[in-house]
């Protein structure tokens, strides 16, 4: 934390800076029967890249459904919830990087986190629209299918350019997921040798299964750079078995922590487990932290969950809590999410310091 004279005499400490970066989309969300995702081939509870097949799928759902629009895209999520969390005393702590087309939904976007207290700095691409997601829910599991369009198409030159070179000189935490990985994966390797070697913290959350199956080499590659690695127990196990880790999900984080790493602290791994305790790594020990039980009928949508839990837990990264503490932090605001549907914080206030 900085510490910063006040005019009174008195010392105050200010919020260190966050920046995210990822892939912006609007979420289409709806409650669908389970014939909609049997008709395009699709799971419960995951998340894929939109294929040819799926297009349709978008007008459909607006077409013969309620839907909701809310502002999305994984990193995008996280650093809302990390806004709300800070409140008022962390007001222009965090900032958030993406390419949106130039239309409607950009400006909905850009609303709605600029509404949250983010400050964004998108590229605007006029030749593409903004990325959209659909988000099927069938009785509160959720299924992901992100059209990317414009976020397909960020720049490691946007990043480059003295405006968001600022945004990461200020930043003393970044944020990102592997979502972007199918991106700019450059950029964000380049973005890692930038907090390794300034002694930042780089929190990644690895975000869905397909990442590590099919963009390995480009996680491989950004890895030792991450301080931090989230990951849910799906996620996991897919790591455990992508990189020869192992099957036990405690081992596979004590592995994955000890990892090659260019960074100036020992590497954390953190393994969310739903309702179950979290597994965080660090050094050959392993810890747990339990979230509240949330009772079935207050569950809306589990949508947003894990990011929210990034979101809280890069909060209290930011406030100089110990990562476990911080965890706690991650789990009460992924407790708050699945009470509502969709990453939305709208009236609602933390119950804890901020």
């Amino acid at each position: 934390l900085e510490v910063t004279p006040h005019t009174s005499g008195t010392i105050i400490m200010s919020t260190p800076k966050l920046l995210g970066i990822g892939n912006p989309l609007l979420d289409i969300s709806a409650e669908v029967p389970l014939s909609v995702l049997e008709k395009y081939n699709l799971k419960p509870s995951n998340a894929i890249l939109a294929e040819e097949s799926h297009l349709p799928l978008y007008a459909e759902i607006e077409a013969e459904y309620d839907v909701k629009y809310v502002a999305g895209g994984s990193a995008q999520n996280a650093v809302r919830a990390c806004q709300w969390v800070l409140g008022e005393s962390g007001a222009g702590s965090t900032s958030y990087v993406g390419c949106v087309g130039k239309d409607a939904y950009a400006e909905k976007l850009r609303a709605s986190a600029g509404g949250d207290g983010v400050h964004v700095r998108y590229l605007e691409d006029p030749s593409t629209p903004t990325g959209t997601c659909a988000v099927l829910i069938t009785d509160k599991d959720r299924s992901m299918v992100a059209n990317l369009a414009a976020a397909n198409n960020y720049k490691a030159s946007h990043m480059a350019e003295e405006a968001q070179q600022k945004l990461l000189s200020d930043a003393s935490f970044v944020h990102a997921t592997g979502f972007f990985l199918t991106v700019a994966p450059e950029c964000l390797v380049d973005i890692g040798k930038h907090t390794a070697a300034e002694k930042k913290m780089l929190v990644m959350n690895i975000g869905a299964p397909f990442i590590i199956d099919f963009f390995t080499e480009k996680l491989k590659a950004v890895l030792p750079f991450v301080d931090v690695l989230v990951a849910n127990e799906e996620e996991a196990a897919h790591l455990g078995a992508k990189l020869e880790l192992g099957s036990d999900l405690k081992e596979i984080a004590l592995k994955a922590a000890a990892l090659p790493s260019e960074c100036s602290r020992p590497r954390t791994v953190i393994f969310t487990r739903g309702a179950e305790p979290a597994y965080i790594a660090c050094e050959g020990n392993v810890v747990e932290t339990t979230p509240a039980v949330v009772p079935k009928e207050e569950i809306v949508d589990l949508n947003g969950a894990g990011d929210s839990f990034c979101g809280g837990l890069l909060a209290g990264l930011m406030r100089g809590m110990p990562t476990a503490e911080a965890a706690q932090v991650g789990h009460h605001v992924a407790t708050v999410t699945i009470k509502t549907s969709g990453t939305s914080f709208d009236g609602k206030t933390p119950d804890y310091p901020r």
